[in-house]
């Protein structure tokens, strides 16, 4: 095996930039927050809420332009059959952004909200929350796995080193930062990143496209010429899996912490928005390059070129179309370039998954479920050891699980059946409840899983209509094998079922104990009858439904939290003042007494 030590050096000298500018962000920003009197553990996971236009804007383009994104949008141009008209993630993830800046940033950061699952701790209790963490955190730390194994994946392919050797070296660097800065040092090491990713492939770009084994692209898209036009197209019988994958993106993209963590960071409603809509554009210019990449990919003569012999597509080496025509297709000092790209757009996304998990394990599971009475100081420790414990978990599985990629498409196709419809829900549907967000988990969960997952050669128990069977080769074994291929859109469908799920339920449940068809008593969710009592029932309504309840269910409830809402959500000033009252009220010795 060859090392090039030019591809080393430039490696090093980026790495140890990232490492910089990580410090120095930490440094710089290691008082901010204290004059207003927000707490330590806040800061490190919403930046104070001061984070600006320009270093937000930047800090959300880059959690989106990843490493799967720049290489996955090459990869599918590059595919015959496929093409640009199957490249779905720079127009999906764009969209994304819009409808959460239209719908859901304004409602999210005006209330003040520390981490997304914040509401539904706050309407349907912390055992739920802790429910909806489990998609929430399984989605981010795959994605850090996946995006650390692809780069080790493109370093090997590039410089020729172990592939171990630089996926833990990456994730060390990330890790590193994110331990010492929080979000300010992501949120800084990211504009640098972004750059490093729009010179890195902008460079590379001419010099590939002027190779003299690389055909015209414009005649390439829509003529024959090595294979079939990179321009692609929908078959009639894909079109409803097509308008299932692209709704994924579009509204799957919206219910990550790693998307609420920038808008929550923003110093203003408004601004929340507007770095939404900056960060839609700045997907769509930076996925020009891999777009154009792919292109190249599919409009050369891999003959004339150092990689020789079979087209990568032949070779089961597709997904590395971008480090191969950068290899390959561009001078040494120019791949270098781009490798730096490539590791740039890797770890900026791998910080953020890996910060996102740690502050919603930290807050809404340590904190909120748990440790109610723990100390800002216990707060930051235990954000502290879960970054280093769950990135090196993500590394560990980069390392040695063949499937990563399988798991991710899964865990981001439950947050797009469970978390979304949940979201819609709390946010947006008034008077869903417990109940109704169970019976929401298991439908999405059920009808999700049971459409099978031939990433992981998980076989269906639902047959959708338009189910078929197509032949295609193991990974590992390299024989063929037959799997089921669903056309239905049901992982939409999943998502809808879900949301109704909620709403039906919800209101089924608030039927049956208000009108007495089921005894107060069974209430178990303190869903219905205990919330109502405690935390909204006002005088009218406790004298108009007077009959229907005992004198024994009058008394005082535990909380929905276990600890009032006003200290578990800091933000005051975003409660409503007879919530905060209410509140004050039932933190008084008597309560405390009741409840012990």
């Amino acid at each position: 095996m060859t090392i090039h030590a030019e591809g080393l050096v430039a490696i090093a000298v980026f790495y140890l930039l990232i490492l910089f500018v990580g410090i120095w962000a930490a440094w710089k920003n290691k008082h901010s927050g204290e004059a207003e009197g927000t707490d330590r553990s806040e800061t490190i996971m919403v930046g104070g809420r001061d984070i600006g236009l320009f270093v937000g804007g930047f800090t959300m383009t880059a959690t989106w332009v990843g490493g799967g994104y720049i290489n996955g949008t090459a990869e599918y141009v590059y595919l015959p059959d496929y093409g640009l008209a199957w490249a779905q993630a720079p127009f999906g993830y764009a969209l994304s952004l819009v409808v959460g800046g239209l719908f859901f940033a304004k409602p999210m950061r005006s209330r003040g909200y520390v981490t997304m699952l914040d509401p539904f701790q706050q309407l349907y209790g912390k055992r739920m929350g802790g429910l909806l963490f489990i998609p929430a955190f399984m989605g981010e730390i795959f994605w850090s796995a996946a995006i650390l194994s692809a780069l080790g994946a493109t370093l090997s392919v590039i410089v020729d080193i172990n592939i171990k050797m630089s996926v833990v070296i990456s994730a060390l660097i990330a890790i590193f930062y994110t331990l010492v800065g929080g979000l300010y040092s992501v949120a800084y090491t990211d504009v640098v990143q972004l750059f490093c990713i729009f010179i890195g492939l902008w460079i590379s770009v001419p010099f590939a496209l002027t190779n003299a084994a690389v055909s015209d692209i414009t005649v390439t898209a829509v003529k024959r010429v090595y294979q079939s036009p990179w321009r692609g197209s929908i078959k009639k019988e894909d079109t409803w899996m097509w308008v299932d994958n692209f709704c994924l993106l579009m509204l799957g993209g919206i219910p990550w912490q790693v998307y609420f963590q920038r808008v929550l960071s923003a110093s203003s409603a408004t601004y929340a928005q507007v770095l939404s809509f900056l960060a839609a554009f700045g997907c769509l210019v930076m996925a020009v390059p891999s777009v154009l990449i792919g292109a190249i990919g599919a409009s050369t003569d891999w003959n004339k070129t150092s990689y020789g012999g079979e087209a990568p597509k032949d070779k089961d080496e597709a997904a590395m179309i971008l480090p191969i025509v950068l290899q390959h297709l561009c001078p040494p000092f120019v791949s270098f370039f781009g490798l730096g790209a490539v590791s740039a757009a890797v770890m900026s996304s791998a910080d953020s998954s890996i910060l996102s998990a740690s502050s919603m394990f930290a807050r809404n599971i340590y904190q909120l479920a748990f440790r109610q009475s723990a100390s800002d100081r216990e707060i930051v420790w235990v954000m502290r050891i879960t970054i280093f414990v769950f990135g090196g978990l993500a590394t560990l599985m980069a390392l040695g699980a063949g499937t990563v990629y399988g798991l991710w498409y899964l865990s981001s196709d439950l947050v797009y059946v469970i978390i979304f419809p949940q979201l819609l829900s709390v946010l947006f549907v008034k008077g869903t409840n417990t109940y109704g967000s169970v019976a929401a988990y298991l439908f999405g969960l059920v009808l999700r899983i049971g459409g099978g997952e031939p990433y992981l050669h998980l076989p269906p128990f639902i047959y959708y209509p338009g189910w078929t069977t197509e032949q295609r080769k193991h990974q590992d074994s390299g024989e063929m094998e037959e799997i089921i291929i669903q056309r239905f859109p049901f992982k939409t469908v999943s998502m809808l079922a879900s949301f109704f799920g909620n709403f039906v339920f919800s209101y089924l449940a608030k039927y049956l104990f208000e009108s007495g068809k089921i005894s107060h008593k069974y209430d178990f969710l303190d869903a219905v009858v205990s919330s109502r009592s405690g935390e909204i029932m006002d005088k009218t309504t406790l004298v108009t439904r007077g009959n229907n309840i005992g004198l024994s269910e009058l008394a005082p409830v535990k909380p929905r939290l276990s600890v009032t809402l006003a200290a578990a959500f800091t933000r005051r000033d975003t409660l409503p003042e007879e919530t905060v009252e209410e509140e004050e009220e039932e933190s008084s010795p008597d309560f405390s007494h009741n409840e012990e």
